[in-house]
């Protein structure tokens, strides 16, 4: 994920060595993650599992944040939609079964980037840019369910998406709790029916 738009879809990544060492660093992330968490990332550890040299991870990806932003952008560059279950309920429940999934994944990128992004600007443009990419991807649940009738027409879609999604992340990341199997769909469907109710649609005159 980039700072153009992610609805623009999959970009091309360099080929050939480039290609190669970006592969090799991102694999060494990951690993390194796994085996010693976010506190014990570094970039002279990554560089020594990915068997480059230490300069070209410190002249590429400056901080632990940049390295976390390029794995999460990584997994980013996909052709990844929306699950259409048929209806806006199951929609919203399915994309919060994934987010929940995401998070409490061992090890969870999403987590670390979250944790670097108060740390370093490189991952605070990451978490940004992961926002935006998701949200915009999952605008279409919010277009299909008024093309159903579920929702007036003139609903906001983004700020359905984030009271929809919210409650796992307040939840999971800032109150830690262990995750809830029920959260998923009893956070759609709140959003969900005050969606319904119109709560999402812009009042008269603006």
């Amino acid at each position: 994920m980039t700072s153009e738009s992610p609805s623009s879809g999959p970009r091309r990544r360099p080929g050939g060595r480039t290609g190669r060492i970006r592969a090799q660093v991102l694999d060494a992330v990951r690993a390194e993650l796994a085996e010693r968490g976010f506190d014990g990332l570094t970039l002279d550890a990554v560089a020594a599992r990915a068997g480059v040299h230490r300069a070209t991870v410190y002249r590429r990806w400056r901080d632990v944040g940049g390295l976390l932003a390029d794995v999460l952008e990584a997994t980013g560059d996909d052709d990844w939609q929306p699950r259409d279950t048929g209806s806006l309920l199951g929609d919203l429940a399915a994309l919060n079964h994934e987010n929940q999934a995401a998070i409490t994944a061992q090890p969870s990128i999403a987590a670390a980037l979250i944790a670097a992004s108060f740390r370093s600007e490189e991952a605070a443009r990451g978490v940004r840019r992961l926002w935006e990419d998701r949200y915009t991807r999952c605008e279409v649940i919010v277009r299909r369910a008024v093309a159903r009738g579920e929702l007036p027409a003139g609903t906001d879609a983004r700020r359905l998406l984030v009271a929809a999604t919210a409650p796992l992340y307040h939840h999971l990341v800032l109150l830690r709790t262990p995750p809830d199997p029920d959260l998923p769909e009893q956070a759609a469907r709140t959003a969900v029916l005050a969606a319904a109710a119109g709560a999402f649609t812009a009042p008269p005159g603006r």
